[in-house]
């Protein structure tokens, strides 16, 4: 028989009566007075053995395990006990009679359990291979692979070619500093390490390879942040003869084949906006869509105020009033203080604007007739009606 002839989690059913092959490392032994249960546990899964006293120097060697033991048995696969069935595991519903045990490697006494959820990150990286036995580290890596193999079906499916290109390299002008290689032949001189193969994929193209891809390393040598390490995979793509419109369709199927294949989520459609829309509902190309925060049109009722600040803008050529209405944001309603009114004043100053003429609201009529004495009798009625019906808009201003 081979040394494996199943991982443990995928002992099922199917394997009963069969004679089986397992290793792995022992998650938690239990005594349970003359018969010793092994939880074996392998990156599939988890299995449980059973050692009877019916062979001595098996149930000898079960006598001895301890957590993170290294494992090989023999055993026949039976059926659990009733009202033993765990429904959480995969083979739990059959168990395996131990009959053959040997120790591949002794475990000194782990310096944290497996499934402890509150550890600080020293001491996951000081005892790193510890943590990388854990289900939770056992998963994303197992995401990152289905990923990667995802990723690489479907851009074959769709004539990509994965080229791969050079590590060291020359010095590219991006927006990082690049790490340096001395070289040990060429003295005073250094290879570069790329941020990214943008030279490389560019040469491709005008070569004739029309669609490259490649999951490749990329390194910038910048301070640490969040979103920002020394070293990271990018899947790196490049396409020639493509309109923007076959572009954005190609890898917006790539990005919901993914997730439907690997965590089985469905996407749906992406929604889809012109420059032009994002910029007249929110001012920004790059819309944060959670935020439900959009301009409201006043341009054309500002047209005839005695408030220049809105009449000029408004009949100024290409020039534009908008409101922007924050449900919620009124004293009363424990909204935003003036503090950070101030604040947002000071911000819209840095792109050009005057100022940020605010009013809070939570008494309509009340409202108009303030905004009438502040704003020197402008004719706010039209104003404040279109803010305060705005599209997903309820209460307070």
């Amino acid at each position: 028989m081979a040394m494996r002839s199943h991982y443990c989690g995928l002992v099922t059913e199917a394997q009963l009566g069969e004679t089986v092959s397992l290793c792995g490392w022992v998650n938690r032994r239990r005594d349970h007075g003359g018969v010793i249960f092994v939880d074996l546990r392998d990156r599939e899964g988890y299995v449980q053995v059973v050692c009877d006293p019916d062979r001595p120097e098996m149930f000898s060697a079960a006598e001895g395990l301890r957590n993170e033991f290294c494992i090989q048995i023999k055993g026949l696969v039976r059926t659990r006990p009733e009202g033993t069935v765990n429904e959480n595991l995969k083979s739990g519903k059959i168990e395996v009679l131990c009959q053959e045990l040997t120790v591949l490697n002794p475990s000194v006494t782990p310096p944290f359990q497996l499934d402890d959820d509150n550890l600080s990150e020293t001491t996951r990286l000081t005892h790193r291979v510890l943590d990388l036995r854990r289900p939770y580290m056992q998963n994303n890596l197992m995401l990152r692979y289905r990923v990667s193999m995802e990723v690489r079906k479907f851009l074959d499916a769709n004539g990509f070619v994965d080229i791969e290109t050079p590590m060291l390299t020359k010095s590219t002008p991006e927006g990082a500093r690049d790490y340096l290689v001395p070289s040990r032949v060429h003295d005073g001189h250094f290879f570069a390490l790329p941020q990214s193969p943008q030279l490389f994929k560019q040469l491709l193209m005008v070569a004739g390879f029309d669609r490259y891809y490649q999951i490749t390393k990329c390194f910038r040598d910048e301070d640490l942040r969040a979103d920002r390490q020394p070293e990271f995979t990018q899947i790196d793509i490049e396409t020639s003869f493509l309109s923007e419109e076959e572009i954005r369709a190609i890898f917006q199927e790539m990005i919901k084949t993914v997730f439907q294949n690997t965590i089985q989520v469905d996407l749906g459609d992406f929604p889809s906006m012109s420059y032009f829309d994002a910029m007249l509902r929110y001012g920004s190309d790059k819309p944060d869509l959670r935020v439900n925060l959009e301009f409201t049109e006043v341009t054309d009722v500002m047209t005839d105020v005695d408030f220049k600040v809105f009449s000029g803008a408004a009949n100024m050529q290409g020039g534009r009033v908008v409101a922007l209405r924050v449900p919620g944001a009124a004293r009363e309603n424990g909204g935003m203080p003036r503090s950070e009114i101030d604040s947002y004043t000071e911000f819209v100053k840095i792109y050009g604007a005057k100022g940020w003429p605010t009013s809070r609201s939570t008494n309509w009529p009340k409202s108009v007739r303030v905004c009438k004495a502040r704003l020197s009798r402008i004719s706010m009625t039209r104003h404040w009606r279109r803010c305060l019906h705005a599209p997903g808009h309820k209460t307070a201003t």
